[in-house]
């Protein structure tokens, strides 16, 4: 047996040896020099990483992951929305390969570059290190806040020696431990300080520059401390705290957020081509124009589409049903009446939420639907479509049926307050799916229960609205309805714009009040969310009387823009706000003999009820990974 094992050694060591003197690359093979002896190789390679960015865009879900056919919107898990594809859920695939893959791609090309530089300029050796330093960066921050401390692999690791008695060494290589959580965001902050250095003041705003660089470090910083502030998931192992950050850390990494967003101060703007102080219609116009003008002097980085080589589905799945196109999709997302209770303008009961009652517990009656959003925030209505609002040239019909009993004595509410019981048959006609029976009303006319666009009784299949309200942000108001389809819309996504930023220094300001830091923080994180306000049509507040303030103006102004989600986590507050929760709708119904609607706010009748176990603040490590690396502590309860 012994005699056999030395066969073996000698015939593999053979075997290495005739590897190392035939190691020829095929003819086929794309090599080092074809890709980094010039531009276009680089740009071609550039073009690959930048593409493999974890971008929460409108191709990402909670489902499926990045880069992927749509399937629910990850604001239907927020409050923000309801949704008929996606309910109570937190993220279900795992990014952990596809990210360490990213980071081989962008460590092969740092350690790969330097030998070709004599071919370039220093300004573009640079140029191009900083942004593989940037994405690496945004690779590591989806990363963290996932799964806290993560393995920090800062080389090429090949998984091979250089001859067989380094095989088992290299296999070891392999095998890098976690690092503590906090180390992450140190090994982030570093990158992307790089990448500032580095990068130039402009570039294409699909292509990192120093401030794209500056504003990601903002957000990243914030939220790192946030964690050390908030979280209260703790795994410490030998080598350090895996899941959480000593809460003494808090407030350097908030001063590293605000002094990362002054970076920008002077460089970008907020968006008002079309805005005029006063001028609702003007404001509303200008919050529409904001998502779809390439042009605007706030976007900071972004991600283009461009029919037909890079496309999404957004409108062919958001648009109201009675606007879908061919495809057959529409109203996948239905913003919830606890979000529009946010917003300004509205009539508010005392305890803030919308007044649809008279002081006699009867319906308030309407002659049409928009009377009741008539002085709301321009910015509510350039974020979601009121019933009868217009969209595309259409009064948006939506309905949830005709009240046909008598309305003289005032009309009660039709299911008990706080109730998800279905509504009575009694007095009311309503709709299963779109091929309607036109009720006759009073006058001799004909109207559809539903109207065009829902609500529809048979939820799952029906494609027709839920919770009363429509998406309008990002919505493209011009295309025609025969390219309404899955895969025909082209918007940009704005991945960072100047608003947040100004929201990042906001909340890092406060938070560095709040510790006791001194100075002008308070002021500043005033002043800044009163520029949102203002160009967001809403009045100036006067003074902040707490964090909350700054996370309702948050949560508003980049509502479904897939921020809110990490948010909600990285403040700890989704367990307390999704603790058997179910969202609020808002139910139109024409009331037949008066000709004039009411307005029914109750819960989902759905049912649909949100939960979220604090151990989803951390996601579990893939249990292949843990399998291969054994070293890898798995995260706590799972």
């Amino acid at each position: 047996m012994k005699n056999c094992f030395y066969i073996l050694l000698g015939l593999l060591i053979l075997g290495l040896s005739a590897c190392q003197k035939l190691d020829l690359p095929p003819l086929n093979v794309v090599q080092d020099k074809d890709v980094f002896s010039n531009t276009s190789g680089i740009d071609a390679y550039m073009a690959r990483i930048y593409s493999q960015i974890p971008i929460e865009d409108f191709k990402y879900s909670h489902t499926t992951g990045f880069n992927n056919t749509f399937f629910g919107p990850p604001s239907a898990t927020t409050g923000e929305a309801i949704s008929r594809d996606m309910g109570n859920t937190t993220e279900t695939f795992g990014y952990w390969a596809d990210a360490y893959k990213l980071i081989r791609e962008c460590n092969y090309f740092m350690e790969t570059l330097p030998a070709y530089a004599g071919n370039f300029s220093t300004a573009q050796v640079n140029n191009w290190l900083g942004e593989a330093r940037f994405i690496r960066a945004a690779t590591y921050f989806a990363l963290a806040k996932r799964y806290g401390g993560v393995p920090i692999v800062d080389k090429v690791l090949t998984g091979a020696g250089k001859g067989i008695s380094e095989l088992a060494e290299s296999i070891e290589e392999l095998k890098v431990p976690r690092s503590p959580e906090a180390a992450v965001w140190d090994f982030i902050a570093a990158d992307l300080d790089f990448a500032y250095a580095n990068l130039p003041e402009t570039a294409s705003k699909s292509r990192a520059s120093r401030y794209a660089a500056a504003g990601f470090k903002s957000r990243a910083m914030l939220y790192a401390g946030s964690i050390a502030k908030y979280n209260q998931i703790d795994l410490t192992v030998k080598g350090g705290r895996l899941c959480g950050i000593a809460n003494d850390k808090a407030v350097a990494y908030f001063k590293a957020s605000y002094d990362a967003a002054a970076l920008l101060k002077g460089k970008f703007s907020l968006y008002k081509k079309n805005w005029a102080a006063g001028d609702k219609s003007a404001q509303y116009q200008n919050f529409v124009n904001l998502f779809l003008d390439a042009s605007s002097p706030e976007n900071i980085f972004v991600k283009q589409y461009k029919y037909p080589d890079a496309v999404h589905g957004y409108d062919a799945h958001n648009v109201p049903r009675q606007l879908w196109g061919p495809g057959g999709y529409s109203a996948e997302t239905n913003p919830t009446l606890d979000f529009v209770e946010m917003f300004e303008g509205l009539p508010k009961n005392a305890d803030g939420t919308l007044q649809t009652l008279d002081a006699n517990g009867k319906y308030l009656l309407f002659s049409n639907p928009m009377e009741l959003f008539a002085n709301a925030e321009p910015r509510l209505r350039a974020t979601v479509i009121f019933p009868n609002d217009v969209f595309k040239g259409e009064n948006i019909e939506i309905r949830r049926g005709i009240y046909t009993g008598s309305s003289a004595a005032g009309i009660s509410r039709l299911v008990p307050a706080g109730s998800t019981a279905a509504y009575p048959t009694a007095n009311l006609v309503t709709s299963a799916g779109s091929a309607q029976t036109a009720y006759t009303l009073p006058n001799g006319s004909k109207m559809n229960p539903a109207g065009l666009s829902g609500v529809f009784t048979n939820y799952s299949g029906s494609a027709g609205n839920i919770s009363g309200f429509s998406i309008r942000k990002y919505l493209s108001p011009d295309k025609p309805t025969a390219e309404v389809l899955p895969n025909r819309s082209e918007q940009t996504w704005i991945e960072l714009r100047y608003a947040e930023v100004l929201l990042n220094s906001a909340e890092a300001a406060y938070e560095l009040h709040q510790a006791g830091q001194g100075g002008t923080y308070l002021a500043d994180a005033l002043a800044n969310i009163n520029l949102i306000r203002e160009r967001a049509g809403a009045t100036q507040l006067a003074n902040l009387a707490s964090i909350d303030e700054i996370r309702r103006e948050r949560r508003k102004e980049l509502s479904f823009e897939n921020k809110t989600w990490w948010d909600m986590r990285r403040w700890r507050i989704s367990d307390k706000e999704q603790n058997s929760t179910i969202y609020k709708i808002l139910m139109p119904f024409y009331v037949a003999d008066a000709g004039k609607y009411i307005f029914d706010s109750r819960f989902d009748e759905r049912n649909t009820r949100y939960t979220f176990d604090p151990r989803w603040y951390y996601h579990q490590i893939p249990a292949g990974v843990i399998t291969k690396s054994p070293n890898l502590d798995q995260n706590p309860g799972y």
